[in-house]
Formats: C-alpha cells, structure tokens, sequence
C-alpha cells in the first residue's frame, strides 16, 4: 500500500488497556503478526522503557518479528518539561526500541497543561519541537498523538493548533487528533476536523474512545473531513468502553467508502484474526460484532428466509464472505419453510422439490422449540431431525440405549467421582458399561462410548469440548424445565447438540446421544466420500 491513507493499529499500547487483558511479550509477538496479516501499515508494539513487558517485546521484535505489510511503532511521551532531550531517559528508550516510526503523545488542553504537566504552556511546545527534532534527527518517522485534543478544542480552540504547528515545524509526518475522552459524536468530529485541517493545510489523523459507543462513526466522519490516519484497536479492546474497532473501521472504508486501505487478499482474513487475537486475549468473540461476529450475517425471522432465498443480498448489507464471514440461518420458532430450506442447504442437504418433508420439518421445529429446545445454536441436532423426518422407516438405527444409572460417590479424600453405567443394543447385540467421571455427564459420556466404540471404532476420537445448562423461564425450582447445550469435538470438526428434559441427567442424555449418532454418521460420511 502506499503512503496516503494510514491505517494504525493500537491493539498492543491502547488495546492492552481493557480491564482483564494482561498481554505477555509471546503474546504480543503472535498478536503483531496476526495484525501483519490484516494488512494494517502501522503496529503500535507500546510504551518502551516504561513497561518492562514491552521493552521485552521490543527486543525480542527486532530478532523474531517479520512483518510484510506493517511498520512496528514505539509509542511515548514527550520529553520532560525543564529537561534536555538528550538527557530524557524515556526518550532514549523510544531510541533503543530500534522502530522505523515513533509515536510521541503531546498534551494540546490547556488544562492538561497546567494541571497535569503543571508546567507552562510554551514550556509544552518546546517540548514537542524538541522531541520531534530529535527524533527525526536520529532518522525516525514520527507521528504525534494530541491527547484531547477534541476537548481542548472545545475550551481553546487556538492551543492544540499551537501544538500542531510545533509538531510539524520539528519535522512530525501525522498529526493525530485523539477524542481521548471519548464524548464526541460525528458531527462535532467532522466539523472540528475540517476546521483544522482548514486552518493548517497539515495531515491529521484521528484516534477515538467507544464512549458514546460512536468511535467507529467517529472515526469514518474524520475521514469524510479530510483524515488521511485513523487509530484503531483489534475488536475495540481498550480502557473504560473500548477504542474504535479496527476491523469495523477497515470494513467501512473498503465496503462503504469504497478506500482500498489494505491490500485485496488480506480483506477476507478479518473473521479469522478477529477470532485469535481473542483468544490470546481470553476473551469470548463478540458474536454480534459488526462485520466479523457470528452473527453479523445471521437471519432469524421467516421473513427474512423468504426474501434471503429469492436474493440474499435483500438482507445483508454487504457480501459476508468479503472479510471473511458467512450468512446463516437460524432455525427457530420463528421459522418458515424458507428459513427450513436455506439451512437445510447450508448443512448440505437438498429440500428442493419435497414440500411435504419441508413441512414436516417446521411443524416438528416449532413443537420441539415451545416444549423447550432451541435449534439456533444447535446445527448437529437440527440436521438429524431434518435426516429423520427424510428417511422416515429407513433411517439407520445406529444403537438403542436401554436404560442408564448415575451415581456420585464423595471419597474419604474428599474428593468426588461420578459412575455411570449404560445398556445398549447395537443390532442384536446387547452390551452394558460403565465408566468413571468427574462429573455425571462426562461419567455418561465415557461410559456410552465405551459400549459404543467396538462397533463404531471413530467415536474413541470424540471428546466433550462445552457444556452448558440453562435452566428456563416459567417454572423454578427443581421442577424447572432444563435446556443442555453440547459443544463435541473430533479434533478436526466441532459440532453442537441440545437435550431438554425436567431432569438435568436426561436433558445431558439427549443431547449426548445427539452428539454420538452425529460423530458416528459424520465418520461414515468421510469414510464413503
């Protein structure tokens, strides 16, 4: 990409803030590359000398990190007031640090000047300039973060113009004007943007708090106004309600604003990356993140299904698959022959031309869902009652389970174990087995396998990867209905299944020998194909 728009990332300094994010330099390392393959310009790697995790990752970056679209950035502060430059230990960091570019942020509030730097206001602008001198003069690239800026602006609106012109006479590239407290809204940022750039000719940049949960609109009117930089983090991570979402800002410029700021091929790699840096940051995917999330391109209404299955762009606002997402539809009470369709062939099977199956398929749906079961986020479960309602008489039984008993014992050692013994028949053959857990559902689980594996030798790969219970609204207590969700695993393939029941044993059963007929014909599938 060329240098007239930026896009910078700020995942490891701004990101790093959110509460519960605690990035190690290994992890900051494999969140640098992921981002590399985002296609971002700019990896603001964090504070050097400041926090000894990052002057680690620094180090480590210079032998380890090889980046193919972006520019590592090493972010700090500028020099302190009454102190030469060359004797600013936090300024020699940002050197060691060994970047191509250096991020320096620069107070452009009158009152941050005096109340927090409590020093003078043209003792703030000889810091900018000398910092900015310096850093240029040691062939840095540099950019200089305006921290409230929009709020200075607002009290002064001559100061964080002084700022500017300091920074730019020194030699800075960008001169990012930072919603630090995050209260803007996109009309005062696109007006107070064109007003600056008007006032300066310079090339600003924008970098914007989630507030007002308008960061990312924040962000876009900037660039509307002139901005040629925009801030952002990895799924909005960042202090207080976050930082403007990265991926939502690169899904807006290419889709929306029709801005190629990141190459072509690297476009579809937004789910994916999405999805791991959340993983390094332990935190749950927001399925209903915009662009990326699992829900983004999720249609639940009849509605919708109808018009989805004549033209799917009716109601998406964008081709999911271009940042690397897919349309889904989910299958619920709410569901009409279309939506019983559509989903039928995302699982791959054909209902075209079978009216009566369609119809069989919906009101057994509906009958399940308003006794307790819900199929949206069940897909295994659904594409067996589909299967069943197909083959009728001639669907295969694979086994039968007889009967089954769980018992929990607490050792003398304190701790707990749970026994499960099953009787099944496969075929004309009867077996019993049983098998130890800790817990009644993993006792289950093991001890149905167990019966089940001298016949299918695939389900020994199978193995329990969630499990969760939720206890319905209606009925409380003991006599409450109980919904169990069974997240399964073969290592290469995952998959969900759901058992209701009043009984929590009963509902985990269910939703158990959901997920092992399941495994079983998914092995016979890959077997035959």
């Amino acid at each position: 990409m060329d240098d007239t728009f930026h896009v910078f990332d700020t995942t490891l300094r701004d990101g790093g803030q959110r509460e519960g994010i605690s990035y190690s330099a290994t992890d900051k390392l494999a969140v640098a590359r992921l981002l590399d393959e985002v296609g971002v310009g700019f990896i603001e790697g964090g504070w050097p000398g400041a926090l000894p995790t990052d002057t680690e990752f620094f180090s480590r970056a210079h032998q380890e990190l090889e980046l193919k679209h972006a520019q590592l950035v090493a972010f700090g502060s500028t020099r302190r007031a009454n102190t030469k430059v060359q004797d600013d230990p936090q300024v020699a960091a940002l050197l060691a640090a060994r970047t191509p570019v250096v991020c320096l942020v620069a107070k452009s509030d009158v009152r941050h000047v005096t109340d927090a730097l409590r020093t003078t206001f043209e003792e703030n602008l000889a810091m900018v300039r000398d910092t900015v001198a310096y850093l240029v003069g040691e062939g840095r690239r540099v950019f200089v973060d305006c921290e409230h800026f929009f709020d200075g602006y607002a009290h002064d609106r001559d100061y964080g113009v002084r700022v500017l012109e300091a920074a730019f006479g020194a030699g800075a590239d960008v001169g990012v004007l930072c919603d630090t407290n995050g209260g803007m809204l996109p009309m005062g940022v696109g007006r107070v943007v064109s007003e600056v750039i008007a006032r300066t000719g310079f090339r600003v940049g924008m970098h914007a708090q989630d507030d007002t949960a308008c960061a990312v609109a924040n962000t876009l009117a900037a660039v509307e106004a002139g901005a040629t930089h925009v801030q952002g983090t990895a799924n909005g991570y960042g202090e207080r309600a976050g930082n403007a979402d990265l991926f939502a800002i690169i899904g807006g410029l290419v889709t929306k604003m029709d801005r190629q700021v990141v190459p072509a091929e690297c476009l579809p790699e937004l789910v994916r990356v999405s999805h791991a840096i959340a993983e390094i940051a332990n935190i749950a995917p927001d399925t209903h993140q915009p662009y990326v999330g699992a829900s983004a391109f999720a249609h639940k209404a009849g509605l919708h299904a109808s018009a989805i299955k004549v033209a799917p762009e009716l109601y998406n606002h964008m081709e999911p698959a271009a940042v690397g997402n897919d349309m889904r539809i989910l299958v619920t009470e709410m569901a009409g022959r279309a939506s019983i369709e559509l989903k039928a062939r995302e699982l791959g099977i054909d209902l075209t031309g079978q009216p009566e199956a369609v119809g069989r398929v919906v009101n057994r749906v509906k009958e399940l869902e308003a006794s307790g079961s819900s199929f949206e986020a069940a897909d295994a479960s659904f594409e067996l009652l589909v299967r069943s309602e197909l083959e009728g008489d001639d669907a295969p039984l694979f086994f039968r389970l007889e009967s089954y008993r769980v018992l929990a014992e607490q050792q003398e050692s304190g701790s707990v174990v749970s026994e499960a013994t099953v009787r099944v028949t496969v075929g004309d053959e009867r077996v019993i087995a049983t098998a130890e857990g800790n817990g009644p559902v993993s006792a289950l689980d093991r001890a149905l396998r167990q019966a089940l594996t001298m016949f299918y030798p695939s389900l020994a790969d199978l193995e329990l990867a969630d499990y969760k219970v939720r206890i319905l609204d209606g009925r409380h207590g003991t006599d409450a209905v109980t919904r169990v969700l069974i997240d399964t695993t073969d290592h290469k393939n995952e998959w969900t299944t759901v058992g209701v029941h009043e009984n929590v044993i009963e509902a985990s059963c269910r939703a158990l020998i959901d997920a092992i007929e399941y495994g079983v014909r998914r092995a016979q599938a890959v077997a035959v194909g």
